[in-house]
């Protein structure tokens, strides 16, 4: 199956089970209307059944207030009994969850109307003469008397959510459903609901792309202020070093001070002797400084990591390290590294 036809699918059952919820939601505050030979009459659902919120004749429009109220509830429509014939059948107690499709498959038989033109709707009770039966009164009546009655309704302004007739001639019981706008008119229900879930899906889509996009730009710039961190970290290391070399010395006198230092201080000299022999020819210095007794170097080179183990090699610096971020140049082939290293005595200082 095709991408598109299982998100199709995904959002058609999405869009049944959002209809589903929106009709029992509207369902706590719905509406009853009835017709007589005046008209239509409005009343309130449940306790307020008997109390009459509206009248209207038939083809005049509702006033504003009760439309209004109307788009909020959920209208049901009570089929007057003579447009609607009863049956009845016995079935074993057993088989009630089996009773849509007995009755399904019998209406042909029970009906005056064809199948696809009879609506119906069921009700089942213990029987009275035999406990381990059920006595089921069927409700039927025809299509066309329910679009009918659906289009006078629209007529004064109000839409239909489901039709139902009273289950037994003058004795108040509970209503039998005959039509349901989310049960016999899917398409005509869930439509909305679609459009609806497929802006939804979209803006989501679109959201999560934003957050994603600026999650990525946050943890590049996070990235690169821990890389400044770590270089400024290193340096204020180095001078924090060079400054306590200077503090441990503080019993020589001046002349003694300026002649240590000579002694240790390493020899660019030599350094550069060092660095000559032991970088390959294919690597560049562009910055070369010395602080006490590390050495920084920063250049070109197309494999900076393999200059590390040649600068140890070389016998004059220990603890070489990248103290920086390799780069690629502007013209793309070689490397921008950034090494440090300790320069190790080459004199011993305690020798007369």
């Amino acid at each position: 199956m095709r991408v598109g036809a299982i998100l199709g699918r995904w959002i058609e059952v999405l869009a049944v089970l959002l209809a589903g919820w929106q009709e029992a939601w509207r369902s706590c505050r719905s509406m009853t209307v009835s017709r007589d030979a005046a008209g239509f009459l409005i009343r309130g659902a449940g306790e307020a059944r008997d109390q009459v919120l509206a009248t209207a004749a038939v083809g005049a429009p509702v006033a504003e207030d009760v439309a209004q109220a109307a788009r909020k509830s959920l209208v049901v429509l009570e089929l007057p009994p003579d447009k609607v014939m009863a049956r009845r059948i016995s079935v074993p107690a057993k088989a009630r969850e089996f009773l849509p499709g007995i009755i399904r498959n019998q209406i042909d038989r029970l009906s005056p109307w064809q199948a696809d033109e009879a609506v119906y709707g069921f009700a089942a009770g213990a029987s009275r003469e035999d406990a381990a039966a059920l006595d089921v009164r069927i409700m039927i009546t025809s299509r066309a008397i329910i679009e009918a009655a659906r289009a006078e309704i629209a007529a004064i302004g109000l839409a239909v959510d489901r039709i139902v007739v009273r289950n037994g001639g003058g004795v108040p019981a509970a209503p039998v459903a005959l039509w349901s706008r989310l049960a016999d008119a899917p398409q005509e229900c869930s439509d909305h609901s679609r459009r609806l879930i497929g802006v939804a899906i979209a803006g989501c889509v679109g959201l999560s792309f934003v957050v994603t996009l600026w999650a990525l730009i946050s943890a590049a710039s996070i990235r690169d202020a821990s890389e400044d961190l770590a270089v400024r970290t290193k340096t204020l290391a180095g001078q924090l070093h060079a400054a306590r070399s200077v503090a441990a010395t503080p019993s020589l006198n001046p002349e003694e001070g300026a002649w240590m230092a000579k002694q240790t201080a390493p020899s660019a000299v030599v350094l550069l002797e060092a660095l000559a022999r032991a970088l390959p020819d294919a690597a560049y210095l562009t910055d070369l400084q010395f602080e006490g007794a590390t050495v920084r170097m920063m250049g070109l080179a197309a494999d900076a990591p393999s200059l590390i183990a040649p600068l140890e090699q070389s016998g004059h610096f220990t603890g070489v390290h990248l103290f920086a971020p390799t780069t690629r140049d502007s013209d793309a082939t070689l490397y921008r590294f950034h090494i440090e290293a300790q320069v190790e005595p080459r004199l011993d200082v305690t020798q007369d």
